[in-house]
């Protein structure tokens, strides 16, 4: 089941994203760099914040009482050098690695374009780290082509993320 999130689910979605992002990108990048972006992004009073800003929208992917994924969306301007307009940002997008290709990542993803569009969004955009060819790919698959890149820093880390848009 796919379901927004409401402030009391704060503490489990920082558990799932701190968990997610370090299954993706742990052994990538230095423990250092990865427990300073962990502790920016991913704690719990972040994430409460997240929840309950007008500006995100936090889709969860639940299975029974436990979260397995979620998306989070903001409307957010692209990137210099990408013209696009009536955007949000896909800003994040993770899943449990037990659960992918189990097509709750497809469910996710219908969720999130039918959130734009509530939004009043016509087009989406995201940046995708440019060494992760497994998502660049289930993105690509999802409708969504580069156009660009953009800087991401992770810790101390300056890392490159291809930019991806697609229309909803």
């Amino acid at each position: 089941m796919i379901r927004r999130a409401v402030s009391v689910d704060a503490r489990a979605l920082a558990e799932l994203g701190a968990r997610t992002f370090s299954q993706a990108f742990g052994a990538d990048n230095r423990a250092e760099d990865l427990a300073v972006h962990l502790e920016e992004f991913y704690g719990e009073a972040q994430q409460r914040r997240e929840i309950d800003d007008p500006g995100f929208v936090t889709l969860l992917a639940v299975d029974g009482e436990r979260l397995i994924g979620f998306a989070q969306l903001r409307r957010q301007d692209a990137p210099s050098g990408v013209a696009l307009s009536d955007c949000a940002e896909l800003y994040r997008f993770y899943l449990d690695q037990e659960v992918h290709g189990t097509g709750v990542a497809q469910r996710l993803m219908a969720e999130v374009n039918v959130a734009a569009r509530t939004m009043g969004c016509r087009n989406l955009w995201l940046g995708v780290w440019e060494r992760n060819p497994r998502a660049i790919a289930f993105y690509a698959k999802c409708g969504f082509i580069d156009r660009g890149s953009k800087a991401f820093v992770v810790g101390a880390d300056r890392q490159t993320d291809r930019v991806m848009v697609a229309v909803v």
